[in-house]
């Protein structure tokens, strides 16, 4: 017989307490982002509920300062049966944004400019800098 996840969390009293504070802080979540204006809705998430105070993580320190001026009224929209709100702490936290590695992309050089570095690497005595130049001709893609 089938048995949903939320079935065997709610055994372990442990397990089933992280349910309930997971299922309070989605909700101080929906909260705050009906509560709060457009802009710092979307800038700013719930982070922690503890002994009544609710800790929400702001991107910068412009929109921190916004939510703290508005805090007592986020406060009283913040606060429903099983969590009453009597503080708010606004802790400035930037989003991660997860690395992405941009591939290399060979922009073509054109004929002309190959010609002129061709000139300036024959004119140059033998060494690192003309041996640099003679790579990067080998390498390089030309326009047509």
């Amino acid at each position: 017989m089938y048995q949903a996840p939320e079935h065997f969390l709610s055994t372990d009293a442990a397990a089933s307490r992280l349910l309930r504070h997971a299922r309070l802080l989605a909700e101080l979540s929906r909260r705050f982002a009906a509560a709060a204006p457009g802009p710092l809705a979307s800038s700013a998430r719930v982070a922690n509920f503890r002994s009544g105070k609710v800790v929400i993580l702001a991107e910068n320190g412009a929109v921190a300062v916004k939510l703290r001026q508005l805090g007592q009224r986020l406060c009283s929209k913040l606060s429903f049966e099983g969590a009453e709100c009597s503080e708010i702490e606004i802790k400035v936290q930037p989003r991660q944004t997860p690395f992405r590695s941009m591939g290399s992309t060979i922009k073509p050089i054109s004929r002309r400019s190959v010609d002129n570095l061709e000139t300036a690497a024959k004119g140059l005595p033998e060494g690192d800098l003309r041996r640099a130049l003679e790579t990067l001709l080998r390498r390089c893609a030309t326009e047509e």
